[in-house]
């Protein structure tokens, strides 16, 4: 399959999947100003080139999270895959190990942590939240270390439910509902639904054993949210998990310089410097534009990874520039997915590594690691 870009990848899966699916992927909070921020962002820098080197072999490996990928590069943790695509979680696994990237699994993924640990032994990592049960949160820790799972991520900018007003329009719910608004656009892709009534598959499956209200008979992901979620974790409770876990630690959705020092004081490997894909409290900043203060702010004693906005490689050139280590995305991935399963996120996935390779050698670097501050500045004017 071919990629063009990741936005001919969005038309396809706004055609491929009903209306409620395709805007939970694409949509955000509120009025949507940190998602397009997120991306917009990366406009107001540009690369410096130094010509005349020697760029006959350019190199884009590197090592984040104690994992060697083939760049520097992380499939963000994306809940509920199986909604997207009928071979959900496992597709976008397998592409990952394919590519020699680091691929995360979120704890509302519809494969297990035992699944996924089974199916790929490409570097992989665990996404968490800590829920009231403390007992479900010490058990999704335990059980990524049994499946193979070499880091972990704490999401930490979730206490509750960002207010996406594309859900609500469109009736999104878990499973999926049909409403007035909705049922047309369900109607209209009879194939999306027929999967699902095939397989009979859709659950969150590392959470549907436990006791108290099931997630898979809720009002929908963010009811469960609101309901089990802890809005009383402070960073002791991160440090615990930590030191529970006992190996590579990242700590995502940190925007700011002071939780990027508390990040450091209580012992994280990196940071995902991330606004939920601009998903729970609009108007935050682009994660990009937080790199180079964070960076002056800890020096090197974290990897940073720039987690929003990431669609093209020189976004990745521009971040690292500016003192990241890696970037991550979702929504590009997931928009793949959608529209063609594991051979299209393959796809995305090799169309990313050829313009990082080649905007690499256009810069005027053999490495990522020759990346510097001389090689980005800010741009005198912002063309969107």
């Amino acid at each position: 399959m071919r990629v063009i870009s990741v936005d001919r990848l969005r038309e396809k899966a706004k055609r491929t999947l009903p209306a409620p699916i395709f805007h939970y992927i694409d949509g955000a909070a509120d009025d949507e100003w940190s998602k397009a921020n997120n991306q917009s962002a990366f406009s107001r820098y540009c690369l410096n080139p130094h010509y005349l080197r020697d760029i006959s072999e350019v190199d884009t490996r590197t090592t984040v999270l104690g994992a060697e990928m083939a760049m520097p590069l992380i499939l963000s943790p994306t809940g509920m895959s199986r909604l997207f695509h009928v071979d959900k979680e496992y597709a976008v696994a397998s592409a990952a190990a394919r590519a020699d990237l680091m691929y995360s699994l979120s704890t509302v993924s519809t494969v297990s942590i035992e699944d996924i640990g089974a199916h790929t032994t490409g570097p992989k990592m665990f996404q968490i939240y800590i829920h009231k049960d403390r007992g479900l949160t010490s058990e999704l820790i335990a059980r990524a270390r049994e499946a193979g799972f070499t880091a972990l991520c704490l999401t930490v900018d979730t206490p509750l439910a960002g207010n996406r007003e594309r859900d609500h329009e469109w009736g999104f719910a878990m499973p999926p509902k049909l409403t007035l608004k909705s049922i047309a656009s369900f109607l209209w892709h009879p194939r999306w639904g027929l999967d699902l009534a095939r397989t009979r598959d859709l659950k969150l499956a590392n959470l549907v054993d436990r006791p108290g209200r099931p997630i898979d008979q809720a009002d929908g992901i963010m009811a469960y949210i609101d309901s089990q979620f802890d809005r009383t974790i402070t960073w002791d409770h991160a440090a615990r998990v930590i030191e529970e876990w006992g190996g590579p630690f990242a700590v995502k959705g940190v925007q700011s310089v002071a939780d990027a020092k508390a990040c450091v004081d209580i012992g994280a490997s990196a940071i995902m410097i991330s606004n939920h894909g601009g998903r729970q409290l609009d108007t935050t900043p682009a994660p990009v534009d937080c790199v180079r203060p964070i960076r002056e702010a800890i020096g090197d004693s974290l990897e940073l990874i720039v987690d929003g906005g990431v669609r093209r490689g020189t976004d990745l050139i521009k971040a690292l520039a500016l003192g990241a280590n890696a970037v991550s995305f979702g929504r590009p991935y997931l928009y793949a997915l959608a529209g063609g399963g594991e051979p299209l996120v393959t796809a995305l996935l090799k169309k990313f590594k050829e313009e990082v390779e080649r905007d690499l050698a256009l810069v005027g670097c053999r490495s990522v690691f020759d990346l510097g501050r001389d090689h980005v500045s800010e741009a005198r004017h912002h063309y969107s």
